[in-house]
């Protein structure tokens, strides 16, 4: 667990609320001085706290609308072996290793719904794989986000001035 302050928290919300400005422009914004902003961002970055600074990319827009969850239902034992595996199939976006139905989910894109039976046959050749089960999604409701979580520790620390903990990345 990271502890953070309320300073923390005006990085986070400005490098969420503009993630293409730089380290001067916080400051400024933020009233500090950048040799500040850059030593709390780095702290974060090592706490694991912030994990990447990549853009949001459409795969829709790449070439890739339909978008799939795929629970890949496995054998005993065979969870190393089957993430290695996923890490050689472009079209996977992600995937965790989950408790309930199946065993790891993945979010996959692909060009058509014949592509996505093409991937999922892939699945079901992988050493371990016993069974699939995908569904489509239809459309994004609710992009994934991470701002509200960030106001959820702002409040925290207005109601209580001492520092709160948030969960590091493992």
């Amino acid at each position: 667990m990271a502890t953070i302050d309320s300073l923390d928290v005006s990085i986070l919300r400005e490098l969420l609320a503009r993630p293409r400005a730089g380290m001067r422009e916080f400051a400024r914004t933020l009233g500090i001085a950048r040799g500040t902003v850059h030593t709390r961002m780095s702290r974060l970055e090592r706490l694991g706290v912030i994990t990447d600074y990549a853009p949001r990319i459409s795969p829709a827009q790449l070439g890739f609308p339909v978008l799939a969850f795929v629970h890949l239902h496995l054998a005993q034992g065979r969870l190393t072996g089957v993430t290695r595996a996923l890490v050689l199939v472009d079209e996977v976006l992600e995937a965790h290793s989950t408790a309930g139905e199946g065993d790891v989910l993945c979010r996959v894109a692909a060009r058509d719904t014949e592509h996505l039976e093409e991937i999922i046959q892939r699945f079901l050749q992988l050493p371990g794989v016993v069974r699939c089960r995908t569904e489509i999604a239809l459309s994004e409701r609710l992009p994934s986000r991470i701002a509200s979580l960030v106001s959820l520790v702002a409040q925290e620390l207005g109601t209580n001035e001492t520092k709160t903990s948030v969960p590091a990345a493992d």
